[in-house]
């Protein structure tokens, strides 16, 4: 192990992201399993890694929800009096991200994302937004719980961001525009481009795609995205046009809050009851009458995104 940390034991790597690891570590008193994020400062630019780290931290700490990933403690290593690198313990869930998960059954996925939503909605009543809900930012555990994780791009509500921050194909419209107010209508957006991936398997025509971009921001006018039930007719028509509203592209057009998002979901999963669970999802089959080949399409990579 080429790091330690004092009163941890570590175990493994978990993961990757921007100058950050993602390892398993557990409490040397009491053997509580923990995730240890990692950012290591080799360079002055690093610094916007260390500082959303900060953030994270900051916000995350303070949060107390169970679908919200909540952070313990923060530890600056430092050398020669120089910040070198930041330890953030945080809950451990054992499962796989969204992104990771493929098929899943329409109950299920209305299920899901109404969790999320009330993930969402409790950080909007706690006094931010997230600004980065994709799907490698929603764990599933094992036994099905869920996590919202990764709050280094989260602020206030209303705050004005003083660069581009997102993920590409689930960046709002307001999220690249310099001096606009963010608040939970670009949550909104960003969950409902989150929705419009896991029902489709597309990604929903935002004005910076990833595949547009090139050493700089590349971004494009705004394209008429074909609604989910058209791509996928297993999507029911409210979930849909759900999708639809919360993807307009000017914020007035979009749902007004998080609360009316899970109230339109929980009406699409009463009808859902009613019928069987149709496999749906981005390695979802096609629908043919003879055949069911299973399609696997091209995800957004988890480290695509504006910094």
């Amino acid at each position: 192990m080429s790091f330690t940390v004092p009163g941890y034991t570590v175990y493994e790597r978990l993961g990757t992201g921007a100058r950050s690891t993602i390892w398993l570590v557990a409490d040397q008193r009491n053997g509580r399993q923990l995730a240890l994020k990692r950012v290591v400062r080799r360079a002055t630019d690093d610094d916007k890694f260390i500082n959303q780290a900060i953030n994270d931290y900051d916000i995350s700490s303070k949060l107390n929800h169970p679908y919200l990933r909540k952070s313990f403690e923060l530890r600056r290593v430092r050398r020669l009096f120089q910040l070198k690198e930041l330890h953030i313990l945080m809950e451990y869930i054992e499962g796989r991200s969204l992104e990771e998960i493929g098929a899943l059954g329409m109950h299920g996925l209305t299920g899901l994302f109404i969790h999320v939503a009330e993930g969402l909605d409790a950080l909007h009543q706690s006094g931010y937004v997230h600004t980065d809900i994709k799907p490698n930012n929603i764990l599933i555990g094992e036994h099905g719980e869920i996590k919202i994780i990764d709050f280094g791009q989260s602020c206030k509500i209303g705050h004005v961001k003083k660069r581009i921050q997102g993920t590409p194909d689930y960046i709002a419209p307001e999220q690249v525009e310099r001096g606009i107010p963010l608040d939970q209508r670009t949550d909104i957006f960003n969950l409902g481009a989150t929705l419009y991936w896991a029902i489709t398997g597309q990604a929903y025509p935002t004005v910076l795609p990833s595949k547009r971009r090139r050493d700089g921001i590349d971004l494009v006018m705004p394209r008429q995205a074909k609604p989910p039930h058209e791509l996928n007719p297993n999507v029911p028509l409210a979930l849909s046009r759900l999708v639809m509203d919360c993807c307009q592209e000017n914020p007035k057009g979009r749902p007004d809050s998080m609360s009316e998002v899970i109230r339109r979901l929980q009406v699409v999963q009463h009808v859902l009851d009613k019928n069987d669970a149709t496999l749906v999802g981005p390695m979802a089959p096609d629908i043919q009458e003879e055949n069911r080949v299973i399609t696997t399409i091209p995800l957004p990579s988890s480290d695509d995104r504006v910094l």
